[in-house]
């Protein structure tokens, strides 16, 4: 496991100019270390081969999309990705305001204020990432129309096949009739796809608690054509369904992808018991599992 002072030296490798007088690291994300340098950058770095391509990726993406968006979002400054070894790979931007806005600081926030305002942020930055017309400006590595019902079969599969046998009787059965159900309606897969975020949730949504609203959104490393009702259920499995009904001023018809965010959502702990079985992360495992146990 790399360490900080690793981290550093492959920073001044690549950046001899800039002067690093403190470090400090977080190896608790499912895909990247964070080194925060001098209270001033963050620096992320792939834990695994396939996290490089996506950092790339999603350094690219990042500066396409801002000019797009009303929420800060990272600016990559920095970045590394010629020599392309896991612990040598980064991307470098100035450390955004804000704190993660976790359940418990919604449920501590909703107590004092009116959410509807943080609920209209958010509304509102989804419905402009939903439309930045990604045709104009972004290459073909973006742009891959997803196969929705191909890709919820293999989800399928790879529950029945990596995690039935770790789940009780009555969960296996309510995991086979929900996606059953939800793979034989046509209806389900008859969406324009857009770019998502793809993981809208507390660890990336990043709150202003001395001005009560929204500071920026982060980690776009899922980003990707895809189905805009996946990013409302990210936001269903953070503050729940009712969070989303001041969503109508800003995101019109957005009440037509609740259905099929009900059912997105309903699979995170999955898709969270596959990452840990794949990658060897016991914590990701047993957190993704407990429900079905």
């Amino acid at each position: 496991m790399a360490t900080e002072q690793d981290y550093v030296q492959r920073i001044r490798e690549v950046y001899p100019q800039l002067t690093i007088t403190s470090a400090v690291i977080n190896q608790t994300g499912q895909n990247n270390d964070v080194l925060i340098v001098n209270d001033e950058w963050v620096f992320r770095f792939p834990k695994y081969t396939d996290g490089i391509h996506q950092l790339e990726r999603e350094t690219a993406l990042l500066h396409a999309i801002k000019p797009h968006l009303s929420l800060p979002i990272p600016e990559p400054r920095f970045q590394q990705f010629q020599n392309k070894k896991v612990g040598h790979v980064f991307s470098g931007y100035p450390l955004l305001a804000g704190e993660p806005f976790t359940r418990e600081i919604f449920h501590d926030v909703r107590r004092d204020h009116d959410v509807r305002n943080l609920s209209e942020q958010l509304g509102t930055f989804l419905w402009q990432l939903h439309h930045i017309p990604v045709s104009d400006f972004l290459q073909g590595q973006f742009l891959e129309a997803p196969d929705m019902h191909a890709i919820i079969s293999q989800l399928y599969q790879d529950v029945q096949v990596k995690l039935f046998v770790y789940m009780r009787r009555e969960a296996r059965q309510k995991v086979s009739h929900c996606f059953e159900a939800y793979l034989s309606d046509a209806s389900h897969f008859q969406f324009q796809a857009c770019l998502v975020h793809g993981d809208f949730g507390t660890t990336n949504i990043l709150y202003d608690k001395n001005l009560y609203k929204i500071a920026a959104v982060i980690d776009f490393g899922n980003s990707r054509l895809g189905d805009p009702a996946y990013d409302f259920a990210g936001l269903i499995s953070s503050y729940g369904e009712d969070f989303l009904e001041h969503f109508s001023p800003v995101y019109p018809d957005c009440e037509q992808v609740m259905e099929r965010s009900r059912f997105y959502c309903s699979t995170f702990a999955l898709q969270e018991a596959l990452f840990g079985l794949q990658h060897a992360d016991r914590q990701a495992f047993s957190a993704g599992i407990a429900p079905y146990r």
